[in-house]
């Protein structure tokens, strides 16, 4: 007969997990060489060699035993039961890396973090409610969350979130947490789904060696010559407030710091860092800065690694060329939808719409030739052209305009957006679509209409979501079934050219 120590927390009370566990933080160099950390003789956590049957017994037999009243949604404790796994893990030794994995079907109801009551007569937050105020568990919730962002910085925890429902479930709310520490959120509606699969599968994939591709407990460090200094940075890392003269007093995203801290690293892990010049000495054109990124982390193997990269580059005039032939498009159009993101969050969508506006024309009038009261004139070189059809699909993008959309899905959107790398931005803020054709290898073709065509097949990417078209003369050959006769090899081939 096995017994398995169990412990019950009452979610509205403001918990204390450490102290009622009977544990307490370990920070380095408290714990002694040799010695079993307290959690693990109390027995709470377990290598995977004593706990794993035990563990795979308890997830394959789950169920829910809630019983939900009539009207009421089922009672969930989402935020009680996030910050009691931090507690376990916080007694632990810290900055060795963990994850938090929730798994959620619906919003929590109860405890702190709350989303919405259980009373099914209580609709769940809109953008409507948000901008109203009219979702008073909002604002109490998020600041729970953002207080434990902190703790899982500390204790280089990743927090994810799988979320499988019709309805919302509070991903809103979580974003503080997920984002910063770098974790993964994944919403669904299924949890059978190969969605769902897949992506499991992805976090916990291995390197040629067999280690796990998860770099723990990372840091990155700016350090920059004089002339230059530090604003902040966008994306998933949380500013571990260090100042010293190359740090701007003017903040974008997490800033007032030269060194930020990262739940996580992964080979996509992407963050958009700002500068400014500063005014009190002007630098000679022609003449050198440097900016130097020192990254640590702990490799899947528990080793630290550190890696320093260090850019270099020239001053210039205003209006030197040097500034045109250097301008690379395709980042600052990913750039400008972080900044945009950053500022909807925290202000109306009309007002950001029409900073980007502003900014755009200013753009335009700086970079662009053209004869004054004469609009037909205006011209911007190749290095710029593309830049205001950038500014164009943002600005009605999901990601400024959340018309039909939940603050849950917004929220995903976001996150997504300001953790991806240039290429992928850029295919969020205007989604590709390219062509298959018998006349030669797949060419992208406008966003219109126009480009729909009876022999052609058109794939659509808009990075969360994949659709093809099939012409309707391709469709009726594939119909019937010309495709698997080896006098229509070609046509066999371009059916298949578009999920390869």
């Amino acid at each position: 007969m096995c017994l398995l120590k169990i412990s019950v927390f009452f979610p509205p009370l403001n918990l204390q997990t450490q102290q009622f566990l009977g544990i307490y933080s370990t920070k380095w160099g408290q714990q002694q060489l040799g010695k079993t950390p307290v959690i693990q003789k109390l027995g709470f956590l377990l290598p995977v060699s004593e706990c794993e049957f035990n563990f795979t017994t308890a997830i394959e037999e789950i169920c829910s035993l809630a019983v939900v009243m009539p009207g009421h949604r089922p009672q969930r404790c989402t935020g009680a039961a996030t910050s009691v796994a931090v507690g376990l893990l916080e007694g632990c030794s810290v900055n060795t890396g963990a994850r938090i994995m929730i798994f959620t079907s619906g919003p929590a109801t109860l405890g702190p973090g709350i989303v919405v009551d259980s009373d099914l007569s209580d609709a769940i937050r809109t953008h409507g409610d948000l901008i109203n105020g009219h979702a008073p568990n909002y604002t109490k919730s998020c600041s729970f969350y953002n207080q434990l962002s902190q703790r899982l910085s500390d204790a280089s925890v990743v927090l994810d979130l799988f979320a499988c429902s019709l309805d919302q479930v509070g991903a809103a709310e979580l974003k503080g947490p997920v984002e910063s520490s770098g974790g993964f959120m994944m919403l669904g509606e299924l949890f059978e789904s190969d969605q769902f699969r897949k992506c499991l599968r992805q976090i916990f994939s291995r390197d040629e060696d067999g280690h796990l591709k998860m770099y723990f407990d990372a840091t990155i460090e700016v350090v920059t010559t004089k002339d230059v200094r530090i604003c902040g940075a966008l994306g998933p890392c949380i500013s571990l407030r260090k100042k010293n003269s190359i740090v701007s007093d003017r903040e974008t995203g997490e800033g007032g710091t030269y060194k930020w801290k990262l739940g996580t690293l992964t080979n996509r892990t992407c963050i958009a860092f700002f500068f400014e010049v500063c005014d009190e000495q002007r630098a000679e054109p022609g003449s050198a800065f440097l900016v130097q990124f020192i990254t640590r982390y702990r490799h899947g193997n528990m080793g630290v690694r550190k890696r320093v990269m260090t850019a270099a580059r020239r001053w210039a005039e205003n209006k030197s060329p040097e500034i045109t032939a250097g301008f690379d498009q395709e980042t600052a159009a990913s750039v400008m939808a972080r900044l945009a993101i950053y500022r909807a969050e925290r202000s109306f969508a009309r007002d950001v719409v029409r900073w980007m506006d502003d900014s755009l024309i200013c753009f335009a009038s700086k970079f662009g030739d053209y004869i004054q009261e004469d609009p037909s004139s205006f011209r911007l070189s190749s290095n710029f052209s593309l830049y205001p059809q950038f500014m164009y699909y943002l600005r009605r993008s999901q990601f400024i305009d959340v018309f039909n959309c939940t603050p849950d899905e917004t929220a995903f959107f976001h996150l997504m957006l300001n953790r991806e790398g240039v290429v992928g931005s850029l295919i969020m803020i205007q989604p590709t679509l390219f062509q298959y054709s018998f006349d030669g290898p797949p060419v992208p073709v406008l966003l219109d209409v126009r480009s729909i065509s009876a022999d052609v097949i058109l794939l659509f990417d808009s990075y969360f979501n994949v659709v093809i078209h099939y012409g309707s003369k391709i469709a009726q050959w594939r119909k019937l079934g010309y495709h698997k006769d080896p006098n229509h090899e070609n046509l066999r081939k371009l059916l298949e050219a578009p999920e390869l």
